[in-house]
């Protein structure tokens, strides 16, 4: 059963389970990223038979079985999946950077130019669960900003073949190639390259503590994301809401995974007491019954406030991945949110509606990370490179500006390479 606290029995750091989910596989990792590194698509197949008890003859997806996963997957969901690109490439197509130039007139021009990273691997799992809205959420804004090759990686079915939903939104967010391989062999792939699978610039996307562990470890051959831990949300609700609204929001994070952390915050003892039966309701009629039940039992929290306002500092300090603001006037209290992944406002926004339509990204900041880090966005698939342009009056102006600087600094040849250009031979 979910446990209930009164504001100030519990610490702010203990709200949330936020822990390193990669510690106790490092070493396994390593071992792994190695093997891929020295024997590339032979390693990635006997990892696939291993971890997957498949037998693979080809890493690759054919285009031929994508157009026919799309052609078989179910019309509707084609037809939702297409609806939620187009909200997707609506919100990113606003995050689309310019360069910039300034040209001072003294012979002085200076600025920034926005080029797309040319090669960028999305990992999909496919464990427990397919996921092709991660699908849309990555691809989508890496083409957006102009990325030329978009390469999925995911995790293989025992019959060899690929979730055809995943392959579905593939073809809808313009997937240049797919390859089955999944865990930290599939990031280990995408960074170092194989016969098959070509090495990319980035690897974005979630995975499980394997999957965490090799990203962590190849950041510096390649560009990350984020480092992912377990999926949270914290729902500021009053007293108004429905219980079995909150409790079914609070489960939407539950259901992901035992690890996962769903907290409600609210100013009424009497509400938290009603959500918390709401609960003990709606668990047991769960598919995936048994991972929520050990994440609202081992995790999971109601925290009671004294008003609303002491509910958003509270959410501050937490900085959750998803925040609920089930209240009246939610857009009053935005400005008050200063660390927050992703804001739902109003009673009838549901995390879930950001997990697949809305249009915002899920790919989010966990563990308290949304102090100071980001959604996934269009700026992810982008790098920035400024540039300069002196005529030989304008740097006489400053050369010797720039030489006592450099010398302030016990850097001789900076100075020198300012001001040579300015003395007899």
């Amino acid at each position: 059963m979910i446990k209930i606290y009164e504001w100030g029995e519990v610490s702010p750091e203990e709200i949330f389970a936020r822990f390193s989910p990669t510690a106790s596989v490092e070493d396994i990792v390593t071992g792994i990223i190695a093997e891929v590194v020295k024997n590339g698509d032979s390693a990635l197949k006997a990892y696939a038979e291993k971890f997957d008890r498949v037998t693979l003859q080809a890493l690759e997806v054919t285009q031929a079985e994508i157009d026919a996963a799309y052609e078989k997957a179910d019309k509707q969901f084609v037809s939702i999946l297409e609806e939620a690109a187009v909200n997707i490439r609506e919100f990113h197509s606003r995050q689309v950077r310019e360069g910039f130039e300034i040209r001072r007139g003294d012979g002085v021009v200076i600025g920034q130019k926005i080029t797309p990273i040319e090669k960028v691997g999305l990992y999909v799992p496919g464990g427990t669960a397919a996921y092709p809205s991660t699908v849309l959420m990555d691809a989508i804004p890496a083409k957006i900003a102009g990325c030329k090759e978009i390469v999925m990686v995911t995790p293989p079915a025992k019959d060899g073949n690929v979730n055809p939903d995943i392959l579905a939104a593939a073809k809808v967010a313009g997937v240049t190639r797919i390859f089955k391989v999944g865990g930290a062999q599939a990031v280990a792939a995408l960074a170092y390259g194989t016969e098959s699978v070509p090495k990319v610039d980035k690897i974005v996307g979630p995975g499980n503590a394997f999957v965490a562990e090799a990203k962590k470890q190849v950041f510096g051959k390649v560009s990350i994301d984020m480092i992912a831990g377990p999926s949270e949300i914290l729902v500021v609700a009053d007293g108004k809401n429905d219980p079995k609204h909150i409790a079914a929001d609070l489960l939407s994070q539950a259901e992901h995974d035992k690890m996962a952390s769903a907290v409600l915050v609210t100013d009424s003892m009497p509400f938290a007491k009603a959500v918390s039966a709401e609960l003990e309701k709606q668990i047991p009629a769960l598919l995936r019954s048994e991972i929520a039940r050990k994440s609202i039992d081992d995790n999971g929290k109601i925290i009671v406030a004294e008003n609303l306002l002491q509910a958003i500092e509270i959410s501050n300090e937490i900085a959750p991945e998803h925040l609920e603001l089930c209240v009246d006037e939610p857009f009053a209290y935005l400005d008050k949110i200063k660390h927050a992944g992703s804001i739902f406002l109003g009673r009838y926004c549901p995390e879930a509606l950001g997990d697949y339509f809305a249009g915002p990204n899920h790919t989010l900041p966990t563990s308290g990370t949304a102090r100071f880090s980001s959604p996934l966005s269009v700026d992810d698939f982008v790098k920035k490179s400024q540039y300069s342009y002196y005529t030989k009056e304008a740097l006489g102006k400053v050369a010797d500006k720039i030489a006592v600087f450099a010398n302030k600094e016990g850097l001789q040849a900076h100075a020198e390479s300012a001001t040579v250009r300015f003395k007899e031979d």
